[in-house]
């Protein structure tokens, strides 16, 4: 008991920074935006397999989506994917939103851009909170979120956001870990656009 009582405080500090050390960050990809819960940053190039599947609780686009509950493997096959990990209590996920739709206004037919909110599952926000983010930033894009929490596992989530560009057949052709900007977002599209075709 008495030694519990001296080692109380240093566990109290040990807890405190490593909080700090998950949520605090450093800078983004390039340098352009702070990082947020334990975010890497890392470009990924192609050669890491076949998007794995899962359930979708469709917030919005469900025209686009197929439906309010629907498999990711059934937006397979029609046009390549990019797929935006992002959570309602992300700072970097509020920042990278608006290039996103704009990305999205831009290329609607070659391509589907869907956000999923894993905020539950990484500690940064409820559905509710994913929600309440997208009606603020007027976000149009097709999104959802999952009740399966292998999710997280088995896209190597490392951090937030997460985007994964996905061919039509389901090969995955990058993955990038962190904030997007504009211009990085546009290349990474473009050069998934290009890679589809062939």
């Amino acid at each position: 008991m008495i030694v519990w009582r001296h080692l109380r405080p240093i566990f109290a500090l040990l807890y405190l920074w490593a909080l700090l050390l998950v949520v605090a960050g450093c800078t983004g990809a390039e340098g352009s935006a702070p990082r947020y819960a334990f975010t890497p940053v890392a470009d990924e190039p192609e050669g890491r397999g076949v998007a794995p599947d899962f359930q979708i609780s469709v917030y919005q686009g469900d025209d686009a989506l197929g439906g309010r509950d629907v498999k990711f493997s059934k937006l397979l096959g029609k046009q390549p994917i990019v797929l935006n990990f992002w959570a309602g209590l992300c700072p970097p996920c509020r920042a990278e939103m608006p290039d996103l739709q704009a990305m999205y206004n831009q290329n609607q037919d070659p391509l589907l851009l869907f956000g999923l909110d894993v905020g539950p599952f990484v500690g940064l926000g409820s559905r509710e909170d994913g929600r309440r983010l997208l009606q603020e930033l007027k976000v149009t894009f097709p999104t959802g979120t999952t009740f399966d929490a292998q999710v997280v596992r088995n896209y190597k989530l490392v951090g937030m956001p997460t985007t994964y560009f996905i061919k039509p057949d389901g090969t995955i052709h990058r993955q990038w870990t962190g904030l997007l900007n504009k211009k990085k977002l546009d290349e990474l599209v473009n050069e998934l656009l290009t890679a589809s075709k062939g």
